[in-house]
């Protein structure tokens, strides 16, 4: 497939200067309106020294970074906006009941694009001074640069922190000796560099802060891709304000926020955080380095439910007007695009068991320590850490709650309720102390674009995930429980090396739902050999289908890691529409994973696994980190010629399937496992059954087919789809004897595409079917409708497309529209 890339298009800009300054901690205070579709409030930046040590310099040209070529080319700048210059340069403080109460604020201050009105001042200032070279040549101010995108800024400006009282109590600034802006400085300074033991009045500290008094108004502009923000004689970064709050309101096109309906078909809103991660939630610092805590306050309807990524459960507080508030709060520090939120009219799911049995959904969040801190301590940032927690590290599951639409209840019950407490106690048992002390579930609407994803003390699932038997939900909810080690505790420092996260959670999901389901040695590596070999067929045909370059593990090489002088970067492919649907960085991290437990030994690797949690856990890593710990301590002799050099160059920086594994499958496929091999007993029989459609002769008996499981029948489906021809007859037959309509969606998913080969007109109804409710996986299927070149086909896929577009994920409408149209 010879796809042309333009990095102007396929590469996602991070443009943060996180080497200058860094986000230690946002405080939001936000209401969100299902009639505008907009959520708006405020934010407030608090601020510590940059990724590198701040050099104090007397040249402001080498404290600031020049912008990059790259980084103009990416920019169109809009209008600047210069803050009203009076004798005081404060602006009056905006209370809740000043500026927005469930969304409906007054607007007076602003003009018609959301953006603050100060044109009659601007007349009076050269506005061109100040926001025409945004590059800084010629300028002496320092300029902060956040991630920001289809966001309407509307004011910026400094937070007197200096005005809360009883602030001394945990900071050392001199009060009388400093000046009011050093003052300022260097409360946020002790603020952020409060002990973990103090997390509780820290938390209150920003809490109070956040609501202090501005003190001057800020310039700012925004452009494609960040808001620019400087104040007037600021020429480093070190004098720049500590704490600063933004007044916004997202968009309602805003590609971080999807607005939607339930499969009640009640309004609902939450955030994918892909592909542009949160800058069109909350402008913020995008690249992993920036990592932070955050504290969050959502105002909704009254009878909506707020879920967030936060340590607390959270309980609606009544206000005013038909809204409530919720509040939650997070105190490990984790990249801002961790950070998620689902606003909708959901119902906590619950057992149907007698209150004995109910131990675990209900059981108390742990006593807070007072000290977490431990002989052993951990090498991360401080912060109250869960492996340095006794209690924690005994907790085989966590607190849990499950929410979805009231209509389904049933499917809840069936398939996901009873899953979640062996699924969190079988990750327990593989890797020990869970790295979050709680865990909300919720089932999202039917356009949510995949089948599930992680976000610190929250799991998006698919309602794909809730049909047929319980292997889909099982594997799928072990998948996303792995990310809280592998992708959220544990994270890359180079987004572009994204089999770290999901590699390690293909991998796991295996070994977790072999446990949860508690099977014998031999059965859990049959089961584990039938996937291998399924994921095998899925890569083949990946690679057939991808651009080359696309395939690469480590598409950075050797500048994987590297940013720009003022901490920039891009995220490689990061905006190409095919990258969300390419399967590449799972696929092949699964089975480098793979090749290395089989090379090194189960236990000996298991082992090293483990270590490599307790040693990197709450930091940022590079696939070298890994590779090096896993090495280190096995004898020279025992590595097979293992090398972290080799397993780079041949596994992570080469398009294409290594030599390993190649050898290795082509070993399989000559003496397949015992799974594997009944499955391909059964491909004869149905073979032998397609070239007999008719009535079954005198004297011959009907063929007896073997029970499957659903990676059986999938696999089965898989060989017969390289069938040239199935009658009619044979795929009636096929239907019937597995109950294809009732199996889990990957199953059925092969069963339309089967349909879709064959033109099996009598199950074309599945095949629409499917495609409005399991839209995470239908993509695929619009494709092989229009190249059947079909014109029934072609019209059911283009009847279908019309009935979901309106609702469907952005990026999977794009691609479905260019295939149709």
């Amino acid at each position: 497939m010879d796809v042309k890339l333009d990095p102007s298009r396929d590469d996602l800009p991070l443009m943060a200067n996180t080497s200058h300054v860094l986000v230690k901690h946002y405080v939001l205070d936000l209401d969100v309106d299902f009639g505008s579709r907009v959520i708006e409030g405020t934010i407030v930046l608090f601020f510590g020294d940059g990724n590198r040590l701040n050099k104090q310099t007397s040249s402001t040209q080498e404290t600031f970074q020049m912008e990059s070529e790259e980084d103009r080319k990416l920019r169109t700048t809009e209008p600047c906006h210069v803050p009203e210059m009076d004798a005081s340069t404060s602006s009056p403080q905006m209370g809740y009941s000043e500026f927005a109460v469930c969304g409906k604020g007054d607007q007076d201050a602003f003009d018609n694009d959301g953006n603050h009105d100060n044109r009659e001042h601007a007349s009076e200032i050269s506005s061109s001074k100040y926001c025409r070279d945004t590059g800084n040549h010629g300028r002496e101010d320092f300029l902060l640069v956040l991630d920001c995108c289809d966001l309407s800024v509307l004011k910026v400006e400094e937070v007197d922190v200096a005005a809360v009282p009883g602030l001394e109590r945990f900071t050392k600034a001199p009060k009388l000796a400093a000046s009011p802006e050093k003052l300022r400085r260097e409360i946020v300074r002790d603020l952020v560099a409060l002990p973990a033991d103090g997390w509780r009045e820290q938390l209150d500290c920003y809490t109070r802060c956040s609501q202090a008094p501005g003190c001057g108004e800020l310039f700012f502009d925004t452009d494609n891709w960040s808001l620019r923000i400087r104040k007037m004689g600021a020429r480093t970064a070190a004098d720049f304000p500590r704490a600063i709050r933004i007044w916004y309101k997202t968009k309602p096109e805003g590609q971080s926020v999807t607005w939607t309906s339930d499969q009640s078909g009640r309004p609902c809103v939450y955030t994918m955080g892909s592909p542009i991660n949160n800058r069109a939630l909350f402008p913020c610092q995008e690249p992993p380095v920036a990592m932070s805590t955050w504290q969050a306050t959502v105002r909704a309807a009254a009878s909506s439910v707020v879920l967030m990524s936060g340590e607390n459960s959270a309980k609606p507080t009544p206000l005013r007007e038909g809204c409530t508030s919720w509040y939650y709060y997070v105190t490990m520090p984790m990249p801002a695009s961790t950070f998620t939120i689902a606003v909708g009219y959901w119902t906590e799911m619950k057992p149907k068991t007698s209150p004995s049995d109910d131990l675990v959904s209900e059981c108390p969040l742990l006593p807070v320590k007072t000290d977490f801190r431990s002989a052993d301590t951990c090498s991360h940032v401080e912060y109250p850490c869960r492996f340095q927690n006794a209690a924690a590290a005994t907790q085989e599951t966590i607190p849990h709650r499950v929410f979805a639409p009231l209509c389904l209840e049933a499917a809840c019950q069936e398939a996901l309720l009873w899953l979640v407490p062996p699924c969190l106690s079988a990750a327990y048992s593989v890797l020990g102390t869970h790295p979050f002390s709680r865990l909300d579930i919720l089932i999202v609407p039917a356009n949510f674009a995949s089948l599930g994803m992680a976000s610190p003390h929250i799991i998006f699932l698919s309602q794909s995930t809730l049909t047929g038997r319980s292997h889909l939900c099982g594997t799928r909810l072990c998948h996303e429980i792995a990310h809280a080690w592998f992708g959220l505790a544990i994270g890359a420092r180079d987004w572009t090396e994204e089999w770290l996260s999901e590699g390690f959670a293909t991998h796991l999901e295996d070994v977790f739902w072999a446990e949860a389901q508690q099977l014998p040695p031999h059965e859990a590596l049959e089961q584990q050999e039938l996937r291998a070999c399924l994921r095998w067929r899925r890569l083949q045909d990946e690679l057939r289908n991808s651009p080359e370059e696309m395939q690469v593990l480590r598409p950075n090489k050797e500048e994987t890691g590297l940013v720009s002088a003022s901490g920039a970067s891009v995220v490689k492919y990061g905006l190409n529409p095919e990258k969300g649907f390419m399967q590449v960085h799972y696929l092949k991290g699964y089975f480098l994973l793979r090749f290395l437990a089989r090379a090194l030994g189960k236990d000996i690797y298991f082992s090293s696994l483990r270590k490599f949690v307790h040693l990197f856990h709450g930091k940022l890593i590079l696939s070298q980190d890994f590779l090096q710990m896993l090495l280190e301590n096995i004898p020279e002799d025992k590595r097979l010629g293992l090398s972290v050099e080799n397993i780079v160059r041949d596994w992570l920086e080469c398009s294409g399937i290594p030599k390993a594994l190649r050898e290795e499958r082509e070993a399989e496929d000559c003496a397949p496992s015992g799974l594997a091999r009944r499955v391909g007993a059964e491909v004869a029989k149905w073979i032998r059954v397609n070239r007999r459609p008719g009535k079954r002769k005198r004297g011959k008996r009907e063929a007896a087919f073997e029970k499957l499981s659903p990676d059986q029948i999938i696999l089965l489906l898989e060989c017969l789809l390289e069938q040239k021809t199935l009658s009619p007859q044979t795929l009636q037959r096929l239907q019937q004897t597995y109950g294809l309509q009732e199996q889990d969606a990957e199953v059925r998913h092969r069963w339309c595409e089967l349909v879709v080969k064959h033109k099996y007109a009598k199950a074309y109804e599945q095949v629409e079917r499917f495609l409005q409710e399991d839209q995470a996986m239908g993509v695929y299927l619009y494709g092989e409708l229009m190249l059947s070149e079909d014109a029934r086909q072609q019209q059911l896929a283009r009847r279908c497309f019309e009935r979901v577009r309106e609702h469907m994920d952005r990026a999977s409408a794009q691609v479905v529209s260019e295939m149709l149209f």
